[in-house]
């Protein structure tokens, strides 16, 4: 294996270093979107029945907030909660912006790794056959080891590249994916939060006037 990365000349060390990268995002974004950290599966359920029992006190919506993503946007409509809906929608989706940017970290990073791994191999392959061609200047065909370290680095460069390239967009393309579900998901979650608490608050207007 060393063998072939010095084969492959000073272009296999950013090569390299984009691999590690894209492995240490792949790894950080798998555990970062699992969907029982991000949609904790009682959740909801749980801010219901603290709703009922009228127990949202200050307590309970940091801990709401600090559990997941989704807590963060469901405790941003809670404080608005005797707001009207329209303050309601606005405090949620200002919130989930700032989640959805989180939730998308380090995917541009993946994303542009997957586009620049590919041509530093094909900058490999063009230097890789510099050489070759410098050496065919300088000695003729009849040398083939002096052939050979040039194909040899131009081969290299440009596998090593597409070995980093094709995994890291599949993953970028994978998460991209994913995020885009979760967030709909926590749209359509925090909306039915919004309608049921105006339900609410709607019914218990109507019954203190009938009192």
């Amino acid at each position: 294996m060393f063998e072939l990365v010095a084969a492959g000349g000073w272009l296999m060390a950013p090569i390299i270093l984009c691999s590690i990268i894209a492995l240490a995002i792949i790894a950080e974004r798998l555990w970062t979107l699992r969907i029982s950290r991000v949609l904790p599966r009682h959740l909801v359920a749980q801010v219901w029945d603290w709703a009922k029992e009228k127990q949202l006190d200050v307590e309970r919506l940091q801990t709401l907030r600090a559990s997941s993503p989704l807590g963060r946007i469901l405790a941003a409509g809670l404080v608005n909660r005797n707001a009207s809906r329209e303050i309601m929608k606005e405090a949620i989706e200002d919130t989930g912006r700032h989640v959805v940017h989180e939730l998308e970290r380090y995917l541009n990073t993946l994303g542009t790794i997957a586009s620049i791994a590919p041509l530093l191999g094909l900058l490999g392959t063009v230097i890789g056959m510099i050489k070759v061609f410098s050496a065919i200047t300088t000695q003729g065909v009849g040398n083939p080891s002096a052939l050979a370290g040039g194909i040899s680095e131009a081969l290299i460069t440009t596998a090593a590249g597409m070995a980093v390239a094709i995994p890291s967009l599949m993953f970028y393309r994978f998460f991209r994916g994913k995020v885009a579900l979760l967030v709909l998901r926590m749209e359509q979650q925090a909306l039915r939060m919004v309608e049921v608490l105006q339900g609410q608050r709607a019914q218990e207007g109507r019954m203190e006037d009938q009192l």
